[in-house]
């Protein structure tokens, strides 16, 4: 009888290995970046910020540490294991090359920070047309969502106050654009707020709409096709009149607090007025009706010609306590739109998919914003664009690359299956090869999606 050692095998570990390279799936970034042309472009928008003789191309650096956070990074110094696989990223910038770039970027102010911007938006109009019918404007229709993000602080940063939730950081207001059931979603704005900044504050959610309107490609930068689309935090008197001035060009869905003349119109609708809700597939949504109150109903005065103010209640969930803004034990909800012609139904469930950038802020929580890792806000607000340069990188590449399941991969489990995996560097004919384990379930998935990668046109 053997003596038992325990439920893995023993190996003895050495150093000196060669040929091997860790992380090698995150090779499906690079070639992400090279494909789309994204490693040009914003070398282009930082040219202005190089300086004579320098070694490193700024847009290189910055690509570098937003390649570090794609793959699971949270500060600077994380560029460190790029460095150390030249073979695949090439020549890193050191520590503080990379710390003075960030400096010098945040002094920029907004020159900088509309040359970043710039870079991504003409990026990302080319990363649509290459996706084609599995872009976000595939079904005509681009949908922008509008939430807020608590960021917690653990030392005195600048800007950093008490939160509404009794914690302390910063309140950044963020905009995605939703990929539907399909795929994922990918940034378009990111603004920097003090911990302290409200939940509903109007000239906010116009910023914030603004830049996210800039980073879509030009026909959908005005025009019904491009939905705004937000919680109640959104439900000001100002954004929503912001919205409808721009009416002829934009849709919106914003949500609405249930006030007390919303209340009491709620109770004077009657029972043959309620609508069942539906779920995605077209069921009956059980236990949920909505309904539209009449344009004449008093809690309409004062707000935008043409809106539509549409409540929906619900059998609230087990456990689920009633405010008193709620009616018949059911709970109340309600959200206005300048949409027509469609069943408000099929509204109300457009309206409820808003869900999604639940989703896109906890996949950004995982992607960088954990915490905001320097002092100053300038430095911060550069931070931020990294970080939506790594979630545009980690929504891109699925859509491109990845099908079916795979393509809903969110960024946890793209670090776990694809870019952890491991390869043997092999050169032949004066070109490297990676080599990736035959018995790791998901290398027919990454060498599937280079595949993929490589048939696409490269950029000029």
């Amino acid at each position: 009888m053997k003596k038992r050692i325990g439920f893995y095998p023993r190996v003895h570990a050495e150093g000196g290995g060669r040929g091997v390279v860790s992380q090698a799936g995150s090779v499906l970034l690079v070639e992400t970046v090279r494909k789309t042309g994204l490693d040009q472009a914003i070398s282009r928008g930082l040219s202005p910020w190089r300086k004579p003789r320098a070694v490193h191309d700024p847009g290189k650096i910055l690509l570098d540490v937003a390649l570090a956070v794609a793959l699971g990074g949270d500060c600077l110094a994380d560029v460190g294991m790029l460095r150390a696989e030249p073979a695949v990223f090439g020549p890193v910038a050191s520590d503080p090359t990379v710390s003075r770039l960030i400096d010098t970027l945040a002094s920029g102010g907004t020159q900088s920070l509309t040359a970043l911007r710039s870079a991504r938006a003409e990026v990302r109009e080319r990363v649509w047309h290459l996706a084609k019918d599995v872009a976000p404007d595939a079904a005509g229709q681009v949908i922008v969502d509008i939430d807020g993000v608590l960021v917690l602080a653990h030392s005195e940063k600048q800007d950093a106050a008490a939160t509404w939730k009794k914690t302390f950081g910063h309140h950044p207001l963020m905009a995605f654009v939703d990929h539907g059931p399909s795929g994922s979603g990918e940034p378009v704005a990111a603004l920097l707020r003090p911990g302290n900044a409200g939940s509903n504050t109007a000239s906010d959610h116009i910023a914030t709409a603004q830049l996210a309107l800039a980073q879509l490609p030009k026909p959908y930068r005005r025009g019904r096709h491009t939905l705004i689309r937000t919680d109640s935090g959104g439900g000001t008197h100002e954004f929503v009149a912001w919205l409808a001035r721009r009416g002829r060009w934009l849709s919106y869905s914003v949500g609405m607090t249930i006030t007390d003349a919303i209340h009491q119109a709620v109770l004077t609708v009657p029972a043959s007025a309620w609508t069942a809700a539906v779920e995605p597939g077209g069921e009956i949504r059980d236990g949920a009706w909505v309904a539209e109150l009449d344009s004449t109903s008093d809690c309409l005065q004062g707000w935008p010609k043409g809106m539509r103010l549409i409540v929906r209640k619900e059998r609230p969930h087990p456990g689920a306590q009633l405010r008193l803004t709620d009616a018949d034990g059911l709970r109340l909800t309600a959200f206005a739109t300048n949409t027509t012609s469609v069943p408000i139904a099929a509204l109300e469930l457009r309206h409820r998919q808003r869900a999604r950038a639940e989703d896109r802020i906890r996949n950004a929580r995982a992607t960088g914003l954990r915490n905001l890792p320097l002092h100053d806000t300038a430095q911060n607000q550069i931070w931020l664009e990294i970080v939506q340069l790594a979630l545009d990188m980690l929504a891109w590449m699925p859509m491109l690359a990845l099908t079916g399941k795979t393509r809903r991969w969110e960024p946890r489990r793209l670090r776990l299956r694809l870019f952890s995996a491991a390869a043997q560097i092999v050169t032949t004919a004066r070109r490297r090869h990676l080599r990736f384990a035959r018995h790791w379930p998901w290398t027919g998935v990454i060498t599937d999606a280079l595949a993929r990668l490589e048939a696409l046109p490269s950029p000029g």
